[in-house]
């Protein structure tokens, strides 16, 4: 195997995204090696050197030989080249089916069997919303819209946080796992980095990037796991398993 190669793959195995493990050191690879470097506070010249070969190892990245080939849930078309910055998850707060009006307001929809269904604004319609119509983006979250890619799982019709109800179509094991999967893809295409600011609930919006919401809760209850209780709770439960299928 090459070290472009083995480069490639553990870039991959922590989280950034160096375009596909195919041994070719092009543009994005240059591009995932500085995201690392300023990372670890490095010399930024998105050359892998001694030092940044060095740090890799000392990160714990997958060895070359030990690295399973990432898998995607998620239509290649369907995502677009743009740089964006984050992807906030949601909940439709309607049923497990997504409907015309939600497929207006993010980019990709989970239903409640787990099934994927790509939203009418593309990706790069959100890299910069200012002056944009509403209608011509996802508008997912409240002065958020910019370099936000926005997933919702269809379901919590009826639901109420306290006492808590997950009303007449509770969120789904089946969806949540397609979820975490969806992120983990859009994660490696736009080399987004899984932390608190980056990867989050609607829920988390307000305080974790300090923007005002209008109280919303999702989620802050997992309607198929009730120990989960809280925004962050839910979102580390979430970035968890997104650097796990990373």
């Amino acid at each position: 195997m090459s070290n472009v190669l083995d480069l490639q793959r553990r870039l991959i195995a922590l989280g950034y995204n160096p375009g596909p493990a195919d041994g070719h050191d092009g543009p994005r690879t240059k591009a995932a090696v500085r995201l690392f470097q300023i990372a670890e506070g490095l010399t930024v010249d998105g050359i892998a050197g001694p030092l940044t070969w060095l740090r890799l190892k000392d990160k714990g990245a997958v060895p070359v030989a030990e690295a399973p080939a990432p898998t995607s849930i998620v239509p290649t078309e369907w995502m677009l080249a743009a740089p964006m910055k984050r992807i906030i998850v949601h909940w439709t707060a309607g049923g497990h089916i997504a409907s015309s009006l939600d497929r207006e307001h993010y980019h990709i929809l989970v239903e409640g069997d787990g099934t994927l269904v790509r939203g009418h604004p593309w990706i790069p319609d959100n890299v910069s919303v200012a002056g944009k119509p509403a209608d011509e983006y996802a508008a997912h979250t409240l002065n958020a819209n910019s370099g936000s890619i926005g997933v919702s799982l269809c379901c919590m019709a009826g639901a109420t946080e306290s006492p808590f109800s997950a009303g007449r179509a509770p969120m789904t094991r089946a969806q949540w796992n397609a979820m975490t999967s969806v992120v983990a893809d859009l994660c490696r295409r736009y080399g987004i980095a899984v932390t608190d600011m980056t990867v989050l609930s609607h829920a988390e919006v307000q305080t974790n990037l300090g923007i005002q919401q209008r109280g919303k809760w999702d989620f802050t209850r997992l309607a198929f796991d009730p120990s989960v209780v809280g925004a962050k709770a839910c979102g580390d439960k979430m970035r968890a398993e997104v650097r796990a299928k990373l």
